[in-house]
């Protein structure tokens, strides 16, 4: 996913190309209204919110180059509100 995310910045900046993907899809799912697999408002983060958060080894404002090897640049993932990994090595 990484990678292909990555390809989107020759025509955007890698902060569009990353809301295109997260933010944009999320908008484009509170559309269905009672149907929404979401209950709470999203992009909320903030206690008792159901979070999907992603840390990065770097500075995805610049370039999202290391997402493509994202076992090792992914710092950590929480889905759901819930620590899927911590590697703060």
């Amino acid at each position: 996913m990484g990678r292909q995310l990555n390809k989107f910045t020759r025509f955007m900046s890698p902060l569009e190309a990353l809301r295109l993907a997260t933010g944009a899809a999320g908008e484009l799912l509170a559309l269905l209204g009672p149907r929404s697999p979401y209950d709470d408002a999203l992009g909320a983060l903030r206690p008792g919110a159901m979070a999907d958060l992603l840390l990065v080894d770097g500075s995805p404002e610049k370039s999202l180059d290391r997402l493509e090897n994202h076992e090792t640049s992914l710092r950590i993932i929480m889905k759901g509100g819930r620590f899927v990994k911590r590697s703060m090595a």
